[in-house]
């Protein structure tokens, strides 16, 4: 099951994010099913999370990154640099996403 965010949605949570330190970090021996266990978890505790890659590949990124979405059913939210940035709601819901633009609006503003 892929998440589907929308841009608005994405900037809420990139705003989200700024704060958080890495989690997570993958070394030069990739994605092991330990490390994807541990972002499994990391999730499911805390729901948008940081993850830091090792390696200057930035193509490997992109499908290190894919496949982490892919196989833990998380939305991308950003990819900058090293640090990766993805989201999956919990059953103990964390964060609300905003439903419109104009909700968006008028939480930032409080």
């Amino acid at each position: 099951m892929k998440i589907e965010l929308q841009p608005f949605q994405r900037q809420h949570l990139k705003g989200l994010a700024q704060t958080l330190s890495p989690v997570v970090m993958i070394g030069n021996n990739g994605l092991s099913d330990s490390v994807l266990r541990e972002i499994a978890i990391s999730l499911d505790a805390h729901e948008l999370i940081k993850i830091r890659v090792q390696g200057d590949d930035r193509a490997a990124r992109i499908a290190l990154y894919e496949q982490i979405c892919d196989e833990l059913g998380a939305a991308p939210v950003q990819h900058i640099g090293k640090l990766l940035v993805l989201w999956r709601p919990s059953d103990k819901q964390r964060i609300v996403l905003p439903k419109n633009k104009k909700a968006l609006k008028i939480a930032s503003q409080s």
